[in-house]
């Protein structure tokens, strides 16, 4: 049985960093794209940051670059999301998936429909 398990959130002060994981079982996780993904209350799921599964490219949603990382270890079978900087608006539960259709992250994004092992999700909530 695959099981994604996000942790690693928490309540932090804005400007103050987070480290996200995303560990696997039951699948190799290093043939996957991964992806992580952020949904606030009353909004759509939207993706965040994406890590191809052999040559690392990634993409960044603008709202995040240059504040988050993404990074794996697939002897680990878990991938990281390093955020610092925390804004408000990065308030949102975090999730992690496997890209089902693709390996490679293409330039423009990552989306959510093409994701799926979805965890139960980790909170992060950034607020003085």
């Amino acid at each position: 049985q695959v099981q994604f398990v996000e942790s690693g959130g928490g309540l932090v002060q804005p400007g103050r960093s987070l480290t996200l994981s995303c560990a696997a079982s039951g699948l190799s996780l290093g043939y996957y794209a991964i992806g992580w993904f952020r949904q606030a209350p009353g909004k759509e799921r939207e993706a965040v940051s994406c890590i191809s599964s052999s040559d690392l490219t990634t993409y960044y949603a603008d709202s995040v670059k240059g504040r988050f990382t993404i990074s794996r270890d697939n002897a680990k079978n878990t991938v990281y999301l390093q955020m610092n900087g925390l804004k408000p608006e990065d308030t949102a539960v975090y999730y992690c998936g496997a890209n089902l259709l693709r390996r490679r992250v293409l330039a423009t994004g990552c989306a959510p429909h093409e994701h799926d092992y979805w965890g139960q999700g980790t909170q992060v909530t950034v607020s003085s």
